[in-house]
């Protein structure tokens, strides 16, 4: 059994999520990058774009939206109730696998604003015959045509019937339309979708999310795609029989990851990232201590309300968070350190700010 210490798993975790050199080369596009993580938080349509550019150098804002006009990834909600990017022929499976579960909860959700499923299933069926053809609607103009056809969408209702018919797999998020989200026919926009049977798609979830995320336990697995503990169990065991797996003790606890991660250098690297704030290397994980000071928490996470600063990483560890402000000729950037930073590291941030600038293809105001 080989042995980690915390700082060697992070080294390789690192590795893993695309923020250092893979001994197996890194993907090249959009498509390669969603399809390694499997999916990509991205409830924040710009934090998704930075997630992806992070680790495409070179590609631009205007690259990665190009990209996914291309359909080279989609936007939906596949796991726990939340948006993430996923690769369009696997959205229609990842629903059904862990899609689902979310719905489990719906008719409760339902009771407290005002709808009933038969008011939803409606909603959802107007949407689709609306799209049809290959249509695209802003989200003001899909409420439009839900009030046009009787169905009220005040209040939290339109959160809750655009999310729900994504739910069920009729629509879809496509791309912005200047600042407002589109949506689309899912069977438009993923027309060859795969359809691995439950066995098999459990041990490419999980065999895609150690891949990218580990070396990790079955616990953060579990977490992070809302399946049964049984389901998670299944899933690891499925991909560790194909040799897709391979388990590492990180500190004496059991975690698994990709095998030809082991062939990776593990000592301690001291570089330095400026992440968004809902990316899968916070995102990806319950268990964040090995990334984060439990001191740092409340900074990170202010009030607890799952809305992520994004954060400055250096060697692996947040070290400070920042805001951006976009202008038409600018984007401003503060930074809020989190432990001291001298004038070395403060200038190693500042040209990881510019290659974020660079990516919005903006001049760069920093301040601290």
């Amino acid at each position: 059994m080989v042995e980690l210490t915390g700082g060697e798993a992070l080294t390789l975790r690192m590795t893993a999520l695309g923020l250092r050199e893979h001994p197996g080369g890194r993907p090249v596009d959009v498509a390669g990058v969603v399809e390694w993580f499997g999916a990509m938080q991205a409830q924040d349509a710009a934090s998704g774009l930075w997630s992806l550019g992070l680790r495409l150098p070179g590609h631009t804002e205007a690259d990665v939206r190009a990209a996914l006009e291309r359909r080279e990834a989609l936007r939906t909600w596949p796991m726990r109730g939340t948006v993430h990017l996923v690769p369009c022929r696997d959205a229609r499976w990842m629903l059904e696998l862990t899609g689902v579960r979310a719905l489990a909860g719906a008719p409760a959700r339902r009771a407290t604003i005002g709808l009933t499923e038969a008011d939803a299933d409606r909603a959802a069926d107007v949407l689709g015959a609306a799209l049809a053809g290959g249509g695209r609607l802003t989200r003001a103009q899909c409420l439009a045509t839900l009030a046009a056809a009787g169905i009220d969408t005040t209040g939290q209702r339109a959160y809750h019937l655009l999310w729900y018919a994504s739910q069920r797999g009729v629509t879809c998020i496509a791309p912005h339309v200047g600042t407002e989200q589109t949506f689309a026919l899912l069977d438009e926009w993923a027309p060859d979708p795969h359809r691995p049977e439950r066995d098999e798609a459990l041990g490419i979830l999980a065999r895609r999310y150690f891949r990218s995320h580990g070396p990790t336990t079955r616990r953060d697995f579990t977490g992070w795609t809302g399946l049964t503990a049984a389901d998670a169990k299944r899933a690891i065991a499925v991909a560790t029989d194909a040799g897709q797996l391979a388990v590492v003790h990180v500190d004496g606890v059991e975690s698994h990851l990709d095998p030809a991660l082991l062939d990776a250098p593990r000592l301690q690297v001291d570089d330095v990232h400026v992440l968004p704030g809902f990316d899968e290397y916070l995102l990806g994980f319950k268990d964040r201590t090995l990334m984060v000071d439990p001191a740092h928490v409340s900074a990170v996470i202010p009030g607890g309300n799952g809305v992520f600063q994004s954060t400055v990483v250096r060697g692996g560890r947040v070290v400070g968070t920042w805001k951006r402000r976009l202008a038409r000729t600018r984007v401003t950037v503060t930074v809020q350190p989190l432990v001291p930073l001298d004038t070395e590291i403060r200038q190693r941030v500042g040209a990881a700010l510019e290659g974020y600038a660079r990516f919005l293809d903006l001049p760069l105001h920093l301040s601290w």
